[in-house]
């Protein structure tokens, strides 16, 4: 399809959402014009947010009328603690394929990474897989070994997992979806985000899109000719101990304390990724919902700026165009 009239077809039928346009190159590597479609969900949090079996529930009742070609958790969604199994199960018990991405806090609790991965079903931390002509890599942003680590939880993709990548993407003949957990460009990148960045952008020709999890934040951007989103958490964003704060009911608080510490979203955040070889186009199906109590801004948060919390720090997925 001409590169103006895609312009034209996604000003005609999407002019309320923002968009970006999906290189020519990519859609030259599609072989079938059927639409593809995933369901997305991040930063359940299972051990925080005190209803992460009902926001679970709603994720999955609607990708049963969705019908996905695949779901995909992107990470922080419950330990491998026996407490959360059921989250585990639920998540992968239902019909269709369905895939994980390793979070920074899969692992609390003491867990090793292997044992994460064994609760999830995972047969490694990072993995390609082909799904409906789409080349899928899910990357894990928990290597060790960051030359700039300060501390905290490890935010980096090291030198065995880049050339893994490379090899994936080097190889790549169908068009590629990038999904990690940490943001490789945008708000709170992993250690060496400029490093994968030159790799991905190697290969833009290939890349439809690099979806990650993790800030809590809506944003999209492009970088060096690769287009980055950020999906959202389905359950808050976190403040911290310093801006601690009760927005449920003492009962609830008292059995999940970390909850002081967040602006829980008052339903769940999800999305739908569509994607349209014959019009060019990928279309994020977002939520909306409202805060529980104050918002960040409310309350005084300083790391973002109030500027960035206008903009990402809301409690939605926008709708969105690529």
């Amino acid at each position: 399809m001409p590169l103006c009239s895609r312009r034209d077809f996604i000003k005609a039928s999407m002019s309320s959402l923002s968009w970006f346009l999906i290189p020519e190159e990519v859609l030259g590597l599609f072989q079938d014009s059927t639409p593809i479609k995933f369901g997305l969900i991040s930063d359940l949090h299972g051990e925080i947010i005190h209803d992460a079996d009902l926001r679970l529930s709603v994720f999955l009742e609607e990708m049963a009328k969705e019908k996905p070609d695949a779901r995909i958790q992107l990470g922080d969604f419950a330990t491998p603690d026996p407490k959360f199994h059921h989250l585990i199960q639920s998540f992968n018990r239902p019909s269709g394929k369905h895939f994980h991405v390793l979070g920074n806090h899969d692992s609390d609790g003491g867990y090793s990474v292997d044992e994460v991965c064994r609760a999830y079903g995972m047969e490694s931390s990072y993995y390609s897989v082909e799904i409906a002509g789409i080349r899928m890599i899910f990357l894990n942003g928990n290597d060790p070994g960051s030359p700039s680590h300060r501390g905290g939880y490890p935010s980096y993709i090291g030198r065995e997992q880049q050339a893994w990548l490379t090899d994936q993407l080097d190889k790549a003949t169908k068009p590629v979806l990038i999904l990690s957990h940490q943001p490789i460009a945008g708000i709170y990148t992993i250690d060496n985000a400029e490093e994968i960045q030159r790799i991905l952008s190697r290969f833009a020709a290939k890349i439809l899109l690099a979806v990650n999890g993790h800030a809590h934040v809506d944003q999209t951007l492009r970088v060096g000719g690769v287009n980055y989103l950020h999906l959202n958490s389905a359950s808050y964003y976190w403040v911290g101990n310093n801006l601690a704060h009760l927005s449920l009911t003492p009962e609830l608080h008292q059995q999940y304390p970390a909850i002081q510490n967040t602006c829980p979203y008052e339903e769940v955040l999800f999305s739908t990724l569509t994607i349209e070889p014959t019009v060019g186009k990928v279309t994020v199906k977002g939520k909306k919902t409202r805060w529980i109590g104050p918002s960040p801004l409310e309350l005084g948060y300083s790391i973002l700026s109030p500027e960035q919390q206008k903009m990402h720090v809301m409690p939605q997925i926008s709708d969105r165009v690529f």
